[in-house]
């Protein structure tokens, strides 16, 4: 039953206006799979080739909102179905692409021949996340059909996981000014036994992220007390399920995640500290690849990118380091940057407003006005995932503590 439904969405899906399929070959054997893509919005300036993260996030269903808002804002969108996700998943026989399928260059000249195929010469390439690693091979590879680039929590290489680590225990285990408080709670949450340390790894950061200081705060606070288990075993568990239950044409790492593991170094070895790579990647990595090495310097890359580039960040982002974003930033010559006060990981799906700006502001040869711009994207009507989890989250919470008395509630350490 599930197959026939999920046949039933793929037929739905593949009649959308605008869905395009494109036969390529698999891994460079004899065996095929159909490329698809879509592309939206109005012809005749500069079109937005835009990537998102993953590996293993599909492009055509969840971002459905994002084209249509953006083609009324007279944005000619362009999104590809990545190879083994979704529309692209399988083979001309119907069965999953292999691992052997998988890789970055691959992907790379997909997205070449999307553009081929739509009489595309040249494109705003704009990269979320994983999909940022993407728009700069793809820089790398055809330097001439990029116009301009956006960057957003951008990724560098394999190595990024090391500043990404230092800079999350710097606010959650050492803690900032504004951080401190919470950082003590979370210590002595672990050190109570009231959560393990991966939890607290896992639950902090999408807290932090989605939330801010201040319901992180509240949680520390009523899990030290014993008022939060539901909550806190909701949230620990997310993680989970991005990396082990394929949802499928929304998100499915399954097989594109072969990419994280054998080129980005997902499984990257643990220092014994607190808030390094997530402890499940360890054993979800027994399912893939080892790592082998990457395909490209994108840092010896960079100083050739003479186009317009626009590097992204949210402020509260601890899935990438601030310090690899100011790299790319001042190493692409006509690189700019904006940090966004109070967002978190991927402007193009936390706040998808700020994002069509930045593409606006870009395809308008604009981009040296987004130099500290990131209060003024902020500020714009927000209508992105992270609003709602946050809403999640207290209402859960206040449903575990009722009443809860106003005010933030500081860890009773």
């Amino acid at each position: 039953m599930a197959a026939r439904s999920d046949e039933r969405t793929r037929k739905r899906l593949l009649e959308m206006p605008g869905v395009t399929t494109l036969r390529r070959q698999a891994d460079g054997g004899t065996n095929a799979f159909d490329l698809v893509y879509v592309r939206s919005g109005p012809r005749g300036d500069t079109p937005v080739v835009v990537i998102p993260g993953g590996p293993g996030l599909a492009s055509v269903m969840p971002y459905i909102g994002f084209r249509a808002r953006a083609q009324r804002a007279g944005l000619d969108v362009v999104m590809m179905e990545h190879r083994g996700v979704g529309l692209s998943r399988t083979d001309t026989d119907g069965e999953d692409l292999t691992f052997d399928a998988m890789s970055v260059p691959l992907v790379v000249d997909d997205l070449a021949a999307v553009l081929d195929d739509a009489g595309i010469d040249e494109a705003i390439i704009y990269g979320s996340s994983y999909g940022s690693y993407v728009a700069q091979a793809f820089g790398a590879t055809y330097p001439s059909r990029v116009a301009g680039m956006v960057l957003d929590s951008p990724v560098l290489g394999a190595d990024d996981h090391v500043e990404v680590r230092e800079h999350v225990r710097s606010v959650l285990w050492e803690g900032t000014e504004e951080t401190a408080d919470i950082a003590k709670g979370l210590r002595a949450l672990v050190r109570s036994g009231r959560a393990t340390q991966d939890q607290v790894d896992e639950v902090a950061r999408i807290t932090y992220e989605y939330g801010g200081p201040r319901l992180l705060r509240r949680l520390a606070a009523q899990q030290l007390a014993g008022r939060a288990d539901r909550t806190w075993r909701w949230l620990a568990s997310l993680g989970d399920s991005e990396t082990d239950t394929p949802v499928p044409y929304i998100m499915e790492f399954d097989l594109a995640g072969a990419i994280a593991f054998r080129e980005l170094r997902y499984a990257s070895e643990r220092d014994g500290g607190p808030f390094d790579r997530p402890a499940r990647f360890t054993e979800v990595a027994k399912r893939f690849p080892p790592f082998s090495g990457e395909h490209f310097d994108m840092l010896g890359a960079l100083p050739s990118f003479d186009w317009p580039l626009v590097v992204l960040r949210g402020e509260r982002d601890l899935r990438t380091a601030p310090s690899t974003a100011e790299r790319i930033a001042s190493t692409a010559p006509r690189g700019v940057m904006a940090t966004l006060p109070k967002t978190g990981h991927s402007v193009l799906d936390v706040h998808p407003v700020a994002a069509r700006t930045v593409m606006q502001r870009l395809r308008e040869g604009k981009h040296e006005e987004l130099v500290g711009a990131g209060e003024e994207l902020a500020a714009l009507p927000k209508h992105g995932t992270s609003r709602h989890l946050a809403t999640i989250i207290r209402t859960r919470l206040g449903l575990e503590r009722t009443p809860f008395r106003r005010g933030p509630v500081r860890p009773q350490l």
